[in-house]
């Protein structure tokens, strides 16, 4: 049975780019950038005023100043500014050959015909000086990393209107199980609704992968192979919920197999989620996952979202924070690596949910984290400091 870092290094090893495209950069919201991007300007472009003003010369704070003319933003200056003379600008406007300063109107007064003084005592330059912020050639988002909401004013300004990204894995999603209906329809004696593959469905979308729902798979060899072997055909990657445990009618390994799937591991020491199945193709990823929901949504989180971000060349890894127990923590076994469904309370403190199982699909709804608590620990006390991953 593998540890969950060898689980994951064995996942993570197997991964393979599956290539590029330029989209519109308006549809390149958290895609993962495949090049560079690349300023081609300086920002600021010019030495610009950073408030309505008057600039003029520093040295002549002291002086009575002749406005000489008025430069709007997007006017280049006409006139060089010398010793008592000032221009009028505004904000954002091109700051005039000879001028250091821009005074702020509220500390000027006008004494005569366009003719202002200086009323303060003191002053900072208030220019926004040209490439201060960006040079040329400055590289401005990283090969690799995910595009956010706030990239896209970037990629604006330096002209990045069709930015490189990675292709989105196509992720199959089945569930196998007779006892399982769709959640439009009232399960019968002995069904319950289908919710692993929604739950699924939304993970796939929250990374921005592609969701191919497959359906539900009866307990047959020979429907489980015909399913399995569709998915992998039509798919990056083929994620499969119940059938991967020691059942009599438990059929994903045997077919995996019969479908030419190396099969990396079938069993993971993580609580919960023991019974996970990973095995690779020449061009596709299989998982199996648990049948309970609880199990398959750490699963996905912990093993599935970090090989889907590789996919695309993230290397991803996931945010934890340091915060303190809020309660005593025990567990009766500790042999495997176990995640914790916690919420955080109005004192930043970890609080486990109250949890019955891995089937307890409410729990998630309530938790804000998961917390790791490793091999071998067998109680957190009140106060400790703990490792939590935001969900």
């Amino acid at each position: 049975m593998f540890t969950y870092e060898k689980a994951l290094d064995t996942i993570l090893a197997t991964a393979r780019y599956l290539g590029d495209e330029r989209v519109d950069f308006m549809d390149s919201l958290n895609r993962v950038l495949a090049e560079d991007v690349i300023s081609d300007v300086d920002m600021p472009p010019f030495d610009k005023a950073a408030m309505d003003g008057f600039a003029c010369k520093r040295e002549d704070l002291h002086k009575n100043l002749q406005v000489i003319e008025t430069v709007a933003a997007g006017q280049v200056p006409q006139k060089t500014v010398a010793s008592g003379q000032c221009t009028r600008i505004m904000t954002g406007a091109m700051v005039p050959e000879g001028a250091d300063t821009v005074l702020m109107v509220e500390q000027t007064e006008m004494v005569g015909d366009e003719v202002i003084r200086f009323t303060g005592s003191k002053t900072t330059p208030n220019i926004a000086y040209k490439a201060e912020d960006v040079k040329v050639d400055d590289v401005m988002w990283r090969k690799g990393q995910p595009i956010l909401a706030s990239h896209i004013a970037i990629f604006s300004a330096v002209g990045c209107t069709e930015p490189l990204v990675a292709r989105r894995p196509r992720v199959a999603i089945l569930s196998t199980g007779d006892e399982l209906v769709e959640p439009h329809e009232k399960p019968g004696p002995g069904m319950i609704r289908n919710s692993n593959a929604w739950q699924l469905m939304a993970q796939v979308r929250n990374v921005n992968c592609i969701p191919n729902y497959m359906g539900i798979v009866p307990d047959t060899e020979a429907d489980t192979e015909k399913a399995i072997t569709k998915a992998l055909a039509e798919n990056d990657v083929v994620l499969l919920t119940g059938g991967v445990s020691m059942g009599d009618f438990d059929f994903v390994p045997l077919v995996m197999k019969k479908n030419k799937v190396d099969i990396r591991f079938q069993k993971v020491a993580v609580k919960p989620g023991r019974p996970t199945v990973f095995g690779v193709t020449d061009k596709s990823y299989i998982f199996g996952l648990p049948g309970n929901p609880v199990s398959s949504f750490i699963n996905f989180e912990i093993f599935v979202k970090p090989l889907l971000y590789k996919l695309m060349g993230h290397d991803y890894v996931a945010r934890e924070i340091k915060l303190p127990m809020g309660v005593d923590y025990k567990r009766k076994k500790a042999d495997r690596l176990e995640w914790v469904a916690v919420d955080i309370n109005d004192e930043g403190e970890v609080v486990p949910v109250h949890y019955h199982g891995s089937a307890h699909i409410h729990a998630m709804c309530l938790s804000k984290a998961l917390m790791p608590v490793a091999v071998d620990t067998f109680e957190i006390s009140k106060g400790e400091i703990v490792h939590v991953r935001p969900l």
